[in-house]
């Protein structure tokens, strides 16, 4: 009797996702009581955790396999349960989540192992570690929720993730600050998802996959049809906006470059940035059914690769020049969403991820191999970009060039109207919150003192 044989999938399924969160909450509450182990061990654990679940997706698929399964659900249960409303605990994979669920093991307990050597010694080691345990976990929930309702919930940690590791460094006032107009710009974008989740329930009376749509992906149908597959698509494309970064709100992408590089390298390059993607691709039998929300889609893709490509040629810095470009790049993605091509919008995924975080990692020493690389070509490598040169006369060239620089003058539009309002709106709502507590003290202050002179 081996492993195999006594193990089932839908087990190995929960043990491939738990694994991550669990590690986090037993080290979370040993360091809370005073625990702290060397660095040394707590990497091993780091090593351990990612190669358990490497481990136990590699038995599924193989379980899979075996069975001729192109799909599995686990777990039973209610997360949330009010009346008819419920949250099913059930976890679901399919052809689009394998790779996605892959990348994001491989990647984790790679950039594990990196962050082991570069954050040697950091106040924050320690934080790094337990963010990227819990990362992992949110987006592992993310591309195996069997429901929308159950995705918000690793949507909603992957955005305290990341806001927590931007302002990482936070003896400086400028990851702190930049951390904020990431959370702005996020919070604002999940409205979308949990209106459409909203309409989706009103719809078809659940979240469920297997519920909204039939079939198996990428040839699924839906059950959401006309008007009303046109706002729930929109809405939809609102969140994955904000979640990758697309135009107009591609402005956070620079700003979260704040945080360490590994930190940049695992959300900003493979697996972060990449769920908005994964949202309008799991949501694709949506957009399919209403062509206004496919030709909405194409065109936010389409000027996200326009806006990206332009900016990314202007950067004067390397991390911010690799996150225009992942911005480029997801915008193509987008569009191949919106033209249908699944397979081909996938496969760019995966290549993109593993692709971006070998640039990110290798960011910091972008000079050295920049003059190895012109040492190797004995002095003589090629200018890139003077086709343009050839196509656009001068005066244009200049007008793109500041465009560019300025990055398309979206962040003043966005900090004025958008992210800048929602912060001066919270301050007020502090404030506002001040003056009540001061006054409900002053209030039993003085009836305390009432009592007392009675």
């Amino acid at each position: 009797m081996n492993f195999l044989s006594v193990v089932t999938p839908e087990l190995l399924l929960v043990c491939t996702v738990l694994a991550p969160g669990i590690v986090f909450l037993v080290v979370a509450a040993a360091w809370l009581v005073g625990w702290k182990p060397a660095e040394k061990t707590f990497a091993r654990i780091t090593n351990g955790t990612f190669a358990f679940s490497a481990l136990m997706f590699a038995a599924l698929l193989l379980r899979m396999f075996q069975g001729g399964l192109t799909s599995l659900s686990a777990g039973k249960g209610n997360w949330y349960e009010v009346h008819t409303f419920r949250i099913p605990l059930t976890l679901f994979v399919d052809r689009l989540s394998v790779p996605l669920v892959a990348l994001t093991v491989v990647l984790c307990g790679m950039v594990g192992v990196f962050a082991r050597r570069y954050l040697h010694r950091d106040p924050g080691f320690y934080r790094f570690f337990l963010l990227l345990h819990l990362f992992a976990f949110a987006a592992l929930l993310v591309f195996t929720a069997a429901s929308f309702d159950l995705l918000i919930g690793g949507w909603e940690l992957i955005c305290v993730t990341s806001v927590l590791l931007i302002a990482f460094f936070q003896q400086r006032p400028a990851p702190a600050k930049n951390s904020i107009r990431v959370f702005a710009t996020y919070r604002a974008c999940d409205v979308g998802l949990i209106l459409g989740a909203f309409l989706l329930h009103h719809a078809t009376g659940s979240t469920l996959y297997e519920s909204v749509f039939s079939g198996s992906w990428p040839t699924q149908g839906s059950a959401v049809q006309g008007g009303l597959a046109t706002a729930i698509g929109c809405l939809l494309l609102f969140a994955a906006m904000g979640k990758s970064a697309q135009v107009p709100f591609s402005g956070w992408m620079p700003r979260a470059m704040e945080g360490p590089t590994p930190s940049s390298a695992i959300f900003y390059g493979a697996i972060s940035v990449h769920v908005g993607a994964y949202l309008l691709l799991r949501s694709q039998p949506i957009l399919a059914a209403s062509p206004v929300a496919s030709a909405v889609v194409v065109a936010v893709g389409v000027c996200s690769a326009l806006h990206g490509t332009l900016v990314a040629r202007a950067c004067t810095d390397a991390k911010t020049s690799l996150a225009y470009s992942s911005v480029s790049q997801l915008g193509l993605i987008v569009a191949e969403i919106g033209f249908g091509f699944s397979w081909l919008a996938l496969a760019h995924i995966a290549g993109h991820a593993i692709v971006r975080t070998l640039q990110f990692l290798k960011a910091p020493s972008a000079l050295h191999e920049f003059h190895g690389m012109h040492a190797a070509a004995g002095g003589h490598l090629a200018p890139t970009g003077s086709h343009y040169e050839r196509l656009l006369p001068a005066k244009a060239q200049s007008w793109l060039y500041r465009l560019a620089f300025d990055r398309g003058h979206l962040d003043t539009v966005i900090d004025r109207f958008f992210a800048g309002a929602l912060t001066r709106f919270a301050v007020r709502m502090t404030s506002l919150e001040v003056r009540w507590a001061h006054t409900r003290t002053m209030a039993g202050v003085l009836r305390s003192e009432r009592r007392f002179n009675d």
